[in-house]
């Protein structure tokens, strides 16, 4: 039982880590692909491969998850992982990126704050995975994501200042 546990830790650390290393590439894919201010075919193409990538990190964490909390659970583990606070907050991340990417791909939030929210949601779901995130309540966890979301928020937009196109007076 103990290779199984470990196999579905070292599952879902690899779920977090596909998902947090694709959010980053796909960032900068993006911004390489709006360079000239709009996307063509080859690089919806390559942005939609991304999105692949995103959906097995996303797929490979949670099945990981609910493996170590039935693994758990039949063995009648003293701590059960559904009572600690760093499980609902990966719940919550995983929740929160499905509703992003969702929310972006039906145009009900902004491009900048849909990708900001699921770029912090994903490297908070790497960091729970590995357990670099000290113990704080769940709501520790919640504000500090607010946080770190407002600033990855600010540091996106203002790399994508940098790469788009300046815009003259006769195109604005």
């Amino acid at each position: 039982m103990t290779a199984l546990v470990s196999f579905l830790v070292l599952c879902q650390a690899l779920g977090a880590f596909v998902g947090a290393g694709t959010a980053i590439w796909s960032e900068f894919s993006y911004l390489y692909a709006m360079r000239d201010g709009e996307l063509d075919r080859a690089e919806r193409s390559h942005l939609r491969v991304l999105g692949h990538g995103l959906r097995f990190g996303l797929v490979l964490l949670l099945l990981s998850s609910l493996g170590l909390v039935l693994v758990a659970y039949f063995m009648h583990a003293p701590m059960q992982p559904a009572v600690t606070p760093e499980y609902w907050a990966s719940v919550t991340l995983a929740l929160l990126i499905i509703y992003a990417a969702w929310a972006l791909s039906h145009k009900h939030l902004s491009f900048a704050l849909g990708s900001a929210i699921a770029f912090t949601a994903w490297w908070f779901l790497a960091y729970l995975a590995i357990g670099l995130v000290p113990p704080l309540s769940f709501g520790a966890i919640t504000a500090f994501f607010i946080v770190a979301t407002g600033i990855f928020y600010g540091l996106l937009q203002y790399a994508r200042m940098l790469v788009y196109p300046a815009r003259s007076p006769h195109h604005a």
